[in-house]
């Protein structure tokens, strides 16, 4: 397995990402895993896991885990701008790093997979580094939340409900802004994956984005692989990347349906 090259892109401790080089020869596509923790927490090194490490550096891939600065510090949006900084970061040192930048990969788990699918949706977060939403080739969301604001409140209950409502604000315009969903009538990444476990506001959530994302003119798939409730979201990421993860020939087969078998 590679070791991590720790990179920074910016002043604050939690605006660093760890690259894994692949030793394939040549440019190569670059998956950007973003963590998830409820946006209060997690980190670029735990969420990442030994298997997608070995599995997408054999396969071909550059990987890197990006750490973002989290709840209360700062807002989401500025973890949106985490994300986009280090996207960013990474293009400006292709070169170096074997990048190809015509190839690139958001992935991301639970609060992780929000982001990702923010930056991948709402041109504003790339916009300010010289990007868009459509430089982004696919993007890979792991049983994630939030990709409309307003209804996963509701879905969440009272208890829960509350925390959403301390993250994205009690104001129906902020929680639009925060949707990815609200943002899918042009301009999208070009793909995207939203696998999710047997949780019934995950599959809602998924089913609510894709069809936002559709009738945008996006492509999207949503996969459902076994697993339950809260054990179910936190083995997803866990196992991906494992030959006995039903989730890992999923991503698989989508990643070669976006740059051909293993990434060549």
């Amino acid at each position: 397995m590679p070791a991590a090259q720790e990179l920074s892109f910016g002043s604050h401790p939690l605006q660093r990402l760890d690259f894994y080089r692949s030793p394939s020869p040549g440019p190569r596509p670059l998956i950007l895993f973003v963590h998830g923790g409820a946006w209060i927490g997690g980190d670029k090194s735990d969420s990442t896991g030994e298997a997608k490490i070995r599995h997408y550096t054999q396969a071909g891939y550059q990987l890197a885990s990006v750490n973002y600065r989290l709840l209360p510090e700062v807002d989401i949006e500025h973890q949106a701008d985490d994300v986009a900084a280090s996207l960013a970061s990474l293009l400006e040192q292709a070169r170096d790093l074997n990048i190809d930048t015509r190839r690139l990969v958001l992935m991301g788990h639970s609060a992780g997979a929000h982001l990702a699918a923010l930056v991948a949706t709402d041109p504003r977060y790339l916009k300010r580094y010289g990007l868009t939403p459509g430089d982004i080739g696919g993007v890979a969301l792991l049983d994630g939340a939030a990709y409309d604001v307003p209804s996963q409140i509701m879905d969440a209950g009272p208890l829960l409900g509350f925390a959403y409502q301390i993250a994205f604000g009690s104001g129906p315009a902020r929680q639009s802004s925060l949707s990815p969903a609200s943002h899918t009538a042009t301009g999208n990444a070009r793909d995207f994956l939203l696998l999710h476990v047997e949780r019934p506001d995950a599959e809602r959530q998924a089913f609510t984005f894709a069809d936002a994302l559709e009738s945008g003119g996006t492509r999207a798939r949503v996969a459902g692989v076994k697993g339950r409730g809260m054990e179910g979201h936190n083995r997803i990421n866990a196992m991906l990347g494992r030959s006995d993860s039903d989730a890992t020939p999923i991503v698989d087969e989508w990643l070669a349906g976006l740059f051909g078998s293993r990434a060549y």
